[in-house]
């Protein structure tokens, strides 16, 4: 009971409220404009929240995550782009109902399902994330974290990327860079070069890194490839309420999605635009109208976005109780986390249970208040999609700098952000995933580390050290990385004169492409 009252106690201030009001409209905006996504927003704000406490510093990270679950179901249905890809499979159904006009209708059993899905989501991570903390904790040693932080890299690099082998140069390239720096076994520097602010502990300061790859990197492919947007938002909303028989007929896909989301949450990388799509598909099977899912059924609305707002509550809890990034927003918050002095991970939650209660009402409030918002009828919001991108560019530029310059004040740190979005800008255009390259340089140094005390204690026999439980984790890994090479190899192959179908990106958010492309 003190841990839920110490949690509680700790949003009781005018500083938090100010903070996730922030959050809030951040969140909103960020998933109404298409090309910005939550990563990117996140990324940029923890520049900005890294001068204020833990708590304060979550409420607006977190809440700027969950508001652009909502918003960036605004442009999927009035202009068919996605807000963040997390909104794909929105588009499938929500622009023909606003197309027949019905987007009143759309947009109301999107914030509807998007709500009750995080709930939903949250009520398990307050349910699990301490039990699972406390065994990993209880029989996780150094061999057991190891492996473990090897199968969360491994599974991102195996769904990050359509190629294995780009995603495995991604990783291990963000492993290489985690070597910059101070080894924290001997305490020798690595790979300075004789520079100064990199021989420090941290090395190469990856919230910079983080807000290059993700903001500016993004940034600067806009730039370069931007074209006109010729579609025009649809502006008669027509009714905004659904009745009793759309409500009703709404609980089934509602259902289905949300075990999809639940348990696509808890796998890491595995975001909001994947689950949508599973979801979406699976609804679609189970449905007796499902020859018109694709054409304007609200079912397929409410089952995309049940699915991929689902995802964030197990996201949450694979990142808080393992320390493995559940996506790339949890990624970026690790980051931030590190910075404030709190790692995630079973040592966490077991020592600061009252964390939990905290930011588990953190996301809670933020989901009322983004559901008050996304329900008033903002037909300003139809104007505001209009808003030629490029006037946006160079105040995020700016704020990308600020922001960066702000972490350690000094230049060097702004410099390695812009070079960091060159380097993403040329990746992002060869395809290869930066999420790898951001779990790399995070995750790298601890497990080095770990596997550092494994071969100490190996003195007394390999088996008496890496345990069932490591072997199992280093095989899932190898698993992780084998199995869409195996899955290729044993796809039909199309005949040579037949067309292949257009596929669907189902990257995540770390690999997020232009959705106006």
């Amino acid at each position: 009971m003190n841990a839920i009252t110490e949690g509680l106690s700790a949003l009781g201030s005018w500083e938090v409220a100010l903070c996730m009001l922030l959050g809030m409209g951040l969140g909103l905006l960020v998933g109404a404009f298409p090309g910005i996504t939550a990563t990117m927003a996140v990324a940029l704000a923890s520049g900005f929240t890294m001068t204020l406490d833990p708590v304060p510093g979550l409420c607006v990270l977190l809440t700027i995550y969950v508001a652009a679950n909502f918003g960036d179901r605004i442009p999927a249905i009035l202009i068919n782009t996605p807000g963040t890809p997390a909104s794909i499979a929105t588009t499938l159904d929500g622009y023909p109902m606003a197309k027949k006009g019905q987007a009143g209708i759309a947009l109301t059993l999107s914030a509807f399902a998007s709500a009750a899905a995080i709930l939903l989501s949250m009520v398990i991570f307050a349910a699990v994330a301490v039990p699972v903390a406390t065994i990993a904790r209880d029989y996780f040693r150094s061999p057991e974290l190891f492996a473990l932080v090897v199968f969360g890299l491994t599974v991102m690099i195996g769904i990050s990327s359509k190629s294995v082998l780009k995603g495995m140069l991604a990783g291990i390239l963000g492993l290489l860079l985690g070597t910059v720096g101070l080894y924290s076994a001997t305490g020798d520097q690595r790979f300075t070069f004789g520079i100064s602010e990199l021989a420090g502990a941290e090395g190469i300061p990856f919230i910079a890194v983080i807000i290059g790859l993700f903001g500016v990197a993004e940034l600067f492919d806009q730039m370069l490839t931007h074209t006109a947007n010729t579609v025009k938002p649809v502006s008669a909303l027509g009714r905004w309420w659904p009745n009793r028989t759309e409500l009703r007929n709404s609980a089934k896909p509602f259902g289905i999605s949300a075990v999809v989301g639940l348990l696509t949450g808890l796998v890491p990388a595995a975001g909001g635009d994947i689950a949508g799509l599973i979801g979406w598909d699976r609804a679609k099977r189970a449905s007796k109208t499902g020859s018109t899912y694709g054409k304007g059924n609200y079912e397929g609305v409410v089952a995309s976005d049940t699915a991929s707002s689902a995802t964030l509550g197990g996201s949450l809890t694979t990142t808080m109780a393992l320390g493995i990034p559940g996506d790339s927003v949890m990624a970026v918050m690790i980051g931030s986390m590190l910075v404030w002095g709190l790692n995630p991970g079973p040592g966490l939650f077991t020592s600061r249970p009252d964390l939990v209660v905290t930011m588990t009402a953190i996301m809670v409030i933020a989901v009322v208040l983004s559901l008050g918002a996304s329900l008033l009828r903002l037909r300003g919001m139809v104007k505001l999609l209009d808003t030629p991108n490029h006037y946006l560019w160079p105040v995020i530029l700016l704020f990308c700098m600020v922001g960066t310059y702000a972490t350690t004040n000094s230049i060097f740190t702004v410099i390695v952000m812009l070079v960091a979005g060159v380097f993403g800008m040329i990746f992002k255009r060869l395809q290869i995933p930066a999420g790898p390259i951001v779990l790399g340089l995070l995750l790298g140094p601890i497990a080095e580390e770990n596997f550092a005390r494994a071969l100490v204690l190996q003195g007394g026999g390999f088996f008496d050290v890496w345990s069932p439980v490591a072997l199992a984790f280093l095989a899932l890994a190898a698993v992780s990385l084998l199995l869409p090479l195996l899955r290729r190899r044993t796809a039909a192959t199309p005949a040579a004169d037949t067309p292949e179908p257009s596929e669907v990106d189902t990257s995540d958010e770390l690999t997020s492409h232009d959705p106006r492309a």
